[in-house]
């Protein structure tokens, strides 16, 4: 039987992968929202979507030409569920993986991930420097602005929107409200 991952588990092997502070947040960031779509969509395993947003990232510090190919070695070495591995490494589909999102659970992570880099950058821009006061406008208007977190793949969010069947706009806010939730972990709680 598989070992079925817990949250300290994933975030002990989180950082043992990964010692830069930007990717931990990150990761932490990812996890929030993760959460945040779980209880949004009513599922009944909420630590399961946040252990997959924790460490969808697992490799991308130590192996980045082999991002999401490492982070399955590792997690089949460490017998975790299939579809855990297969929810990881689907966030990854087009971009270095061929791994499709099929589960709605897979079509969250591969929408917000790079949102959430976004959402990050534009509460950075802010005079607060927070997410606290970050709106969806304001993420909307440097969406427009190529040369604004240019290595943001905007074309995955929107596919990613559209393969959940949600307008960009509803998807932006409920990003924002689930990074609120870690603002000063991922230390975007601002100068306040």
């Amino acid at each position: 039987m598989a070992n079925v991952p817990k949250r300290e588990e994933a975030y002990a092997l989180l950082t043992e992968y990964n010692k830069n502070e930007g990717l931990v947040k990150h990761a932490l960031a990812v996890e929030a929202v993760m959460l945040h779509f779980a209880e949004l969509f009513n599922e009944e395993d909420l630590e399961k979507w946040g252990v997959i947003g924790l460490v969808h990232d697992l490799d991308y510090e130590m192996y980045p030409e082999e991002h999401c190919k490492k982070t399955q070695e590792i997690l089949v070495a460490k017998d975790w569920p299939e579809d855990y591995i297969h929810a990881i490494v689907s966030h990854g589909w087009k971009l270095c993986f061929d791994v499709e999102p099929v589960e709605r659970m897979e079509k969250v992570l591969y929408t917000i991930d790079e949102l959430t880099g976004l959402i990050a950058a534009t509460a950075l821009m802010r005079p607060s420097k927070s997410i606290l006061d970050t709106e969806v406008k304001s993420v909307k208007k440097k969406w427009k602005s190529k040369g604004f977190a240019a290595g943001v793949n905007r074309d995955v969010i929107q596919e990613g929107a559209d393969m959940l069947g949600m307008e960009l706009s509803e998807v932006i806010k409920e990003t924002i409200i689930g990074m609120r939730n870690v603002a000063e972990s991922i230390g975007l709680q601002g100068d306040n």
